[in-house]
Protein backbone atom coordinates (compact mmCIF):
# COMPACT_ATOMS: atom_id res chain seq x y z
CA UNK A 1 0.00 0.00 0.00
CA UNK A 2 1.37 3.38 -0.97
CA UNK A 3 0.01 6.87 -0.40
CA UNK A 4 1.57 9.88 -2.08
CA UNK A 5 0.50 13.42 -1.24
CA UNK A 6 1.01 16.48 -3.39
CA UNK A 7 -0.24 20.04 -3.69
CA UNK A 8 1.21 21.73 -0.65
CA UNK A 9 2.90 25.10 -0.77
CA UNK A 10 2.87 28.70 0.36
CA UNK A 11 -0.42 30.59 0.21
CA UNK A 12 -1.59 33.92 1.58
CA UNK A 13 -4.27 34.12 4.26
CA UNK A 14 -7.67 33.80 2.65
CA UNK A 15 -6.26 31.82 -0.24
CA UNK A 16 -6.95 28.27 -1.41
CA UNK A 17 -5.05 25.08 -2.07
CA UNK A 18 -5.98 21.61 -3.25
CA UNK A 19 -4.09 18.65 -1.86
CA UNK A 20 -4.06 15.27 -3.58
CA UNK A 21 -3.46 11.80 -2.20
CA UNK A 22 -2.83 9.05 -4.73
CA UNK A 23 -3.30 5.53 -3.41
CA UNK A 24 -1.89 2.35 -4.88
CA UNK A 25 -1.96 -1.27 -3.81
CA UNK A 26 -5.50 -0.99 -2.42
CA UNK A 27 -9.04 -1.75 -3.36
CA UNK A 28 -10.16 1.84 -3.05
CA UNK A 29 -13.73 1.26 -1.93
CA UNK A 30 -12.61 -0.99 0.94
CA UNK A 31 -10.93 1.90 2.75
CA UNK A 32 -11.56 4.95 4.84
CA UNK A 33 -9.14 7.68 3.71
CA UNK A 34 -8.43 10.85 5.55
CA UNK A 35 -6.22 13.83 6.21
CA UNK A 36 -4.34 14.70 9.33
CA UNK A 37 -2.09 17.65 10.04
CA UNK A 38 0.76 18.45 12.35
CA UNK A 39 1.44 22.08 13.10
CA UNK A 40 4.86 23.18 14.38
CA UNK A 41 5.26 22.17 18.01
CA UNK A 42 1.94 20.38 18.15
CA UNK A 43 0.68 16.82 17.99
CA UNK A 44 -0.71 15.39 14.80
CA UNK A 45 -4.48 15.91 14.61
CA UNK A 46 -7.29 14.69 12.43
CA UNK A 47 -8.93 16.98 9.89
CA UNK A 48 -11.32 15.08 7.64
CA UNK A 49 -12.02 11.68 6.09
CA UNK A 50 -14.07 10.04 3.38
CA UNK A 51 -15.35 6.53 2.69
CA UNK A 52 -15.36 6.32 -1.14
CA UNK A 53 -17.67 3.29 -0.96
CA UNK A 54 -20.68 5.39 0.02
CA UNK A 55 -19.37 8.96 0.14
CA UNK A 56 -19.57 9.26 3.92
CA UNK A 57 -17.48 12.17 5.20
CA UNK A 58 -16.40 13.61 8.51
CA UNK A 59 -14.90 17.03 9.26
CA UNK A 60 -13.55 18.61 12.39
CA UNK A 61 -15.40 21.77 13.35
CA UNK A 62 -12.68 24.16 12.17
CA UNK A 63 -12.72 22.55 8.71
CA UNK A 64 -16.48 22.63 8.17
CA UNK A 65 -17.48 25.15 5.54
CA UNK A 66 -13.86 25.77 4.46
CA UNK A 67 -12.47 22.36 3.52
CA UNK A 68 -13.97 19.79 1.15
CA UNK A 69 -12.80 16.21 0.82
CA UNK A 70 -13.61 14.23 -2.31
CA UNK A 71 -12.54 11.03 -4.01
CA UNK A 72 -12.10 9.72 -7.54
CA UNK A 73 -12.39 5.96 -7.79
CA UNK A 74 -11.19 5.98 -11.41
CA UNK A 75 -7.77 7.24 -10.33
CA UNK A 76 -7.70 6.08 -6.69
CA UNK A 77 -7.16 9.65 -5.58
CA UNK A 78 -8.51 11.63 -2.66
CA UNK A 79 -8.54 15.42 -2.76
CA UNK A 80 -8.68 18.05 -0.03
CA UNK A 81 -9.83 21.44 -1.21
CA UNK A 82 -8.99 24.11 1.36
CA UNK A 83 -10.52 27.57 1.07
CA UNK A 84 -10.27 30.66 3.26
CA UNK A 85 -6.97 29.45 4.65
CA UNK A 86 -5.73 30.90 7.93
CA UNK A 87 -2.23 31.09 9.41
CA UNK A 88 -3.29 28.48 11.96
CA UNK A 89 -3.83 26.01 9.09
CA UNK A 90 -0.06 25.96 8.59
CA UNK A 91 1.06 22.35 9.04
CA UNK A 92 2.36 19.24 7.40
CA UNK A 93 -0.69 17.50 5.98
CA UNK A 94 -0.69 13.70 5.92
CA UNK A 95 -2.94 11.35 4.02
CA UNK A 96 -3.84 8.12 5.81
CA UNK A 97 -5.96 5.08 5.09
CA UNK A 98 -7.27 1.89 6.61
CA UNK A 99 -10.08 -0.62 6.37
CA UNK A 100 -13.03 -0.70 6.71
CA UNK A 101 -14.94 2.23 5.19
CA UNK A 102 -16.72 2.62 8.52
CA UNK A 103 -13.48 3.88 10.03
CA UNK A 104 -14.50 7.26 8.62
CA UNK A 105 -16.70 8.41 11.44
CA UNK A 106 -16.54 10.89 14.28
CA UNK A 107 -15.91 8.13 16.81
CA UNK A 108 -13.48 5.96 14.85
CA UNK A 109 -11.39 8.33 12.74
CA UNK A 110 -8.12 8.96 14.53
CA UNK A 111 -4.44 8.38 13.87
CA UNK A 112 -4.25 5.20 15.97
CA UNK A 113 -6.86 3.67 13.64
CA UNK A 114 -4.91 4.35 10.44
CA UNK A 115 -2.38 1.77 9.28
CA UNK A 116 -1.14 3.40 6.09
CA UNK A 117 0.39 6.86 5.79
CA UNK A 118 1.91 9.15 3.24
CA UNK A 119 5.06 11.16 3.82
CA UNK A 120 3.19 14.45 4.13
CA UNK A 121 3.05 17.73 2.29
CA UNK A 122 3.75 21.13 3.84
CA UNK A 123 1.14 23.86 3.75
CA UNK A 124 2.26 27.32 4.84
CA UNK A 125 -0.28 30.11 5.19
CA UNK A 126 1.51 33.40 5.50
CA UNK A 127 1.61 36.87 4.02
Amino acid sequence: VQLVESGGGLVQPGGSLRLSCALSGVTFDDYAIGWFRQAPGKDRARVTCIAPFDGTTFYIDTAKGRFTISSDSATNTVYLRMNHLRPEDTAVYYCAADVPPGACSETMFDDYAMSYWGAGTLVTVSS
